[in-house]
């Protein structure tokens, strides 16, 4: 390459290309703690410790099955529209009302809701209904992506400069990525990751500031902060280190040298030193993971369960916090197959009883710890879906329904507008795609004031919240 185009590329985006490319077989936390060349930015240190877990539904999970209506009037409109319940047509997305029961949230004194609806979790849901019950678990109703604030009529305005509203809505891969960057396909960093850009002062080993136990996701991609990716098994090894290479250990040796040695090449020397962070870093997270031991049950009766599991080794890795060195993380899981356009009532039961163990199992886990309060888990995905069915399952949407779980939640009651069990009126913009009365900034900016944020940073993490009037909901201590 032209030294010309070379300086046009910056050294870090070549690292992180190199890595990506590296033929070792590793996981892209081999090319982790690309935080460690720049100075971290100012965060206000803390003797306490917190952590934050996205838990992404990926697919878009259709809100309308997963918290349901359950006063008879409000049940009656939405049995009618979806069909199935009591009375209806035979086959439809309605569960008969006595299947709610068992769910069914208490209202707190003195909170009405829209057209006075109670609501019930699905059926499944058991856990999280007695988490709620308990005051630690919260819905956050009709939550979606924003730019400002829109009314409907703002929606449909052809004046995008004075309603603008996020690029490409109802597209899967630009949602994912807009929910958890404020910026469609193509970001290259999420608010997970601009909080850890502003806690890695406060850790005193920032490689581990960021982790995810779902792969490469755009959410916990900072500035200076970079996804430190882990299995349900624990850290990812480098491959032809840990075990013999070409059958022995010579070639083990031998390439740990060649990884990890002084190079006077400039780019080189900055590649073996990422080599030589990512597998003392291995090290670090095995030996600490090593001496954990917790007695939670992450493993359901029948079949598994690969959101326990990944919340399974973020349990883990927070009761290891201190031989790793860290007093503020943010966490990324992850379960696929919301996108449920066909056989919703037949897939969509057991993902929310996954989705219930999980959780449950992981809260109880934090309580185990003695970290309950420090510790906060918050659910997220691509879109929320049509109120109108399909025939046997619905269609992208824009505002969805959302838990927040933790000791510090002030759960037990709801937060945010409940949308009107309807296809015509104004929350909506068609067969029921709920319009967000409330934006991801300011759900963002909640978790993030609690994480330790100044409000003066908030810009910096959810550059969209200054159109809002609160950048606080509430639903945290």
């Amino acid at each position: 390459m032209h030294i010309g185009q070379m300086n046009q590329i910056s050294r870090r985006a070549f690292l992180r290309r190199s890595g990506q490319l590296a033929v070792m077989g590793t996981a892209s936390s081999w090319a982790l703690g690309l935080a460690g060349i720049s100075d971290a930015a100012a965060f206000s240190t803390y003797g306490d410790y917190k952590a934050l877990v996205c838990i992404f539904l990926y697919g878009g999970n259709d809100h309308n099955s997963t918290i349901y209506p359950y006063d008879t009037a409000n049940y009656d409109l939405y049995s009618a529209i979806r069909g199935g319940g009591a009375g209806q047509t035979a086959g439809g997305l309605t569960p008969a009302r006595a299947d709610l029961a068992a769910t069914a949230l208490a209202m707190p004194a003195g909170q009405v809701l829209t057209n006075n609806i109670q609501y019930a979790l699905a059926p499944q849901m058991t856990r999280l209904k007695t988490l709620y019950d308990q005051g630690m678990m919260a819905p956050l109703l009709n939550v979606g992506p924003l730019v400002v604030p829109l009314t409907l009529d703002q929606y449909k305005s052809s004046n995008l400069t004075a309603y603008p509203r996020p690029a490409n809505l109802f597209s899967h891969n630009d949602q994912q990525s807009t929910w958890q960057s404020s910026a469609p396909e193509g970001a290259t960093d999420g608010w997970g990751g601009r909080m850890g850009d502003l806690a890695l002062s406060s850790n005193t080993n920032s490689l581990f500031t960021c982790i995810s136990a779902t792969g490469n996701a755009v959410m916990l991609s900072g500035t200076r902060a970079l996804a430190y990716e882990v299995t349900p098994s624990g850290a990812i090894p480098v491959k032809g280190i840990n075990q013999r290479l070409f059958g022995t250990t010579q070639g083990s040796a031998a390439l740990n040298t060649l990884m990890t040695e002084a190079r006077s090449h400039l780019l080189e020397a900055d590649y073996n030193a990422i080599s030589q962070r990512s597998i003392g870093a291995e090290g670090v997270v095995s030996a600490a993971l090593s001496q954990v031991n917790l007695a939670t049950n992450f493993t359901p009766a029948a079949g598994r369960n690969k959101l326990a599991e990944q919340l399974s080794v973020v349990a883990k890795l927070i009761a290891a916090r201190q031989p790793m060195g860290v007093s503020r993380q943010v966490f990324m899981v992850s379960l696929n197959g919301f996108d449920t356009h066909d056989f919703l009532p037949q897939n969509h039961p057991g993902l929310m009883d996954q989705v219930d163990f999980a959780m449950d199992a992981f809260y109880q886990a934090t309580v185990e710890m003695g970290v309950a309060s420090q510790v906060t888990a918050f659910t997220a995905s691509d879109f929320g879906r049509t109120l109108a069915s399909n025939g046997d399952g619905s269609d992208h949407g824009w505002g969805s329904h959302h838990f927040v779980m933790g000791g510090a939640v002030q759960g037990g009651r709801f937060y945010g507008q409940a949308p009107q069990i309807s296809l015509t009126t104004p929350d909506q913009v068609g067969q029921g795609r709920l319009l967000p009365t409330t934006a991801v900034d300011q759900y963002a900016a909640t978790l993030a004031g609690w994480f330790g944020v100044a409000p003066s940073e908030l810009s910096s993490v959810v550059p969209n919240i200054g159109n809002f009037g609160t950048a606080n909901l509430g639903f945290l201590d």
